[in-house]
């Protein structure tokens, strides 16, 4: 599809159970009126994982926008679909980190390499499985496997929470955790969609409210964790950076032992966009299966354009179905207007600067949740397929890798590379449960649709 949408009705009413389909528009007013929305509901997630790896947030909202203008050509617009920043990433990325020295221009080089190259091997899945059927998926990562992995992603950054973010600031990190708590639980509709969003601005004005009148976060050591007493809101940089310009771009740096450390990212990545088209194509009512393929590889396409300048790693988001799904407006013209408000975002590097101050305390109490989610979305993929765990097929290879990546466990294959965390846990995972069905002579896997043997749920 180009770029002519069909007014739907007179472009300002929807009768009861209509909807405004991919293909037709509201007025122009209105449908920049839904754009803004989707780009609410996307921002929250979107600079905060930027900020959770130590990536610059400004690229990562600029890039979103360029990224979904791209995934909406590539499947030609089929998908309606935002492509935000990915959290599959974060556990990789921090490995990267610890791995190479930190918090590092250098480094930032080496994470957005290993991205880009991910990004490629995503977007060549999504080739094989335009080209294969769907069903190749089912095969490899069947629900009990693709659901260990989004589990250990979201509960192997554990640590991160525990020795990183929440000792900068306890008590607002708890106080964060409490006011987002309520806001997802308390209000409904559109606010409690954003709660992550309103919980962190909640944060960051009440420690910039606590650095006034309590003054700095007292120094906290615990032997292992030796924390300088510090403010908790540093706006220095903020004041000294123009309003109107490009943000911070960098060019890619290459490490093959970095690549190894995001990949099992991936499967989390197939798994997201397989259930996004299949989310869109049940609320359009519209058979969109034949796009999977599609989706998956734009998806990858994306993440190397945006990796390529120094932006992150991207994902199609579940935040936006929320809007859609509330409004009933499916149509890719608010999907355009989003990325186009996005763009312009990424051009104020003032407004990066600011959400790059954002306290580390804060940033503890909200991942404290997004982690959690994420890893509970595991066990969410498990119910709906109804994996069988009395199967020792499925639960012993699960049961060690989920523990080695929360660990973190550190696995040395030689003097300058190891496999850790939700690296190793997703190779023990995926190789331990093949390698057992081989041994008890268990067929493939089935593909969706028809009867699982042998514990395995359908796909």
């Amino acid at each position: 599809m180009g770029f002519g949408w069909t007014k739907h009705g007179d472009g300002k009413h929807l009768a009861p159970g209509e909807v405004v389909r991919p293909d037709e528009r509201l007025t122009w007013p209105r449908m920049v009126g839904f754009g803004a929305q989707h780009v609410v509901a996307m921002f929250g997630a979107t600079f905060v994982f930027p900020l959770v790896m130590g990536l610059d947030p400004n690229v990562a909202i600029m890039m979103s926008g360029v990224a979904t203008i791209l995934f909406l050509l590539m499947v030609k617009g089929k998908v309606p679909s935002y492509l935000g920043t990915s959290a599959s990433f974060v556990g990789g990325v921090l490995a990267i980190r610890a791995l190479f020295g930190g918090d590092t221009a250098g480094v930032d080089a080496i994470v957005t390499g290993a991205i880009l190259v991910a990004g490629l091997v995503l977007a060549l899945a999504g080739l094989a499985v335009h080209l294969l059927g769907v069903q190749i998926i089912h095969r490899i990562f069947p629900p009990v496997v693709t659901g260990a992995v989004v589990m250990l992603i979201g509960f192997g950054l554990a640590y991160v929470v525990a020795d990183v973010y929440w000792p900068q600031d306890q008590w607002m990190a708890l106080v964060t955790m409490l006011v987002t708590f309520v806001v997802v639980v308390a209000f409904k509709g559109f606010v409690g969609r954003v709660g992550i969003l309103v919980g962190l601005v909640v944060g960051y004005v009440l420690s910039w409210a606590a650095d006034r009148v309590l003054g700095q976060v007292p120094a906290y050591s615990d032997g292992a964790l030796n924390i300088p007493a510090h403010f908790r809101v540093d706006l220095g940089k903020v004041a000294d950076a123009p309003w109107v310009g490009l943000p911070d771009f960098h060019l890619p740096d290459f490490r093959a032992s970095a690549v190894l450390l995001v990949l099992p990212a991936l499967i989390a990545l197939i798994a997201e966009n397989i259930g996004h088209v299949k989310a869109v194509g049940e609320m359009t009512r519209t058979d969109v299966d034949p796009y999977v393929g599609r989706a998956i590889a734009a998806d990858g396409v994306a993440t190397v354009v945006t990796s390529a300048v120094g932006g992150s790693p991207t994902t199609t988001y579940a935040e936006n179905i929320g809007v859609m799904a509330a409004t009933k407006v499916y149509s890719t013209a608010a999907y355009y207007i989003a990325g186009v408000i996005a763009i312009l975002f990424g051009l104020s590097p003032k407004f990066g600067a600011l959400v790059s101050a954002t306290p580390s305390g804060v940033l503890g109490g909200v991942t404290v949740i997004l982690y959690g989610m994420i890893g509970l979305l595991g066990a969410k993929i498990w119910i709906e397929n109804r994996v069988d765990f009395a199967d020792p097929v499925n639960m012993v290879p699960i049961g060690a890798g989920v523990i080695l990546a929360i660990g973190p466990v550190k696995h040395l294959i030689s003097g300058d590379f190891r496999l850790e965390g939700i690296a190793l846990g997703t190779i023990v995972v995926v190789g331990g449960y093949h390698l057992l069905r081989a041994i008890a002579g268990r067929p493939g896997p089935v593909p969706a649709g028809r009867e699982a043997t042998g514990g395995e749920a359908t796909g």
